[in-house]
């Protein structure tokens, strides 16, 4: 935890084994979402928001750095940006991250300017 952009901040409140997939996710403005798949790999932590209606189809991968506080109880994520910022992140796009050092420059640019 505490790994830059993507580790999760040691004031999160991330339960060790705990399961995200479901949550909801609130930015600094409102509601963006749910939890499609979240991943607690050291040195590459994240997860993936499926925006639904707001932005149909659209599913953006958020780097754990950007993870404010969890709210277990109410199973909800609370994120450092706006819904425009997420909006405008590039879209997630399966198994596409796992390698590929450009598209993970991408998101750290993208989120790097509003840490």
């Amino acid at each position: 935890m505490g790994e830059g952009i993507w580790g999760f901040p040691e004031s999160a409140g991330l339960v060790p084994g705990a399961q995200l997939i479901g949550y909801h996710v609130e930015a600094t403005d409102g509601a963006i979402g749910k939890i499609d798949k979240h991943s607690g790999d050291v040195g590459r932590s994240y997860i993936v928001v499926n925006t639904g209606p707001w932005i149909f189809g659209h599913h953006v991968l958020v780097p754990a750095g950007v993870i404010s506080r969890i709210d277990h109880e109410g199973e909800t994520v609370h994120v450092d940006c706006s819904k425009q910022q997420i909006k405008d992140s590039p879209d997630f796009e399966s198994g596409r991250y796992d390698d590929d050092v450009a598209s993970i420059r991408l998101i750290e640019q993208h989120y790097g300017r509003h840490m």
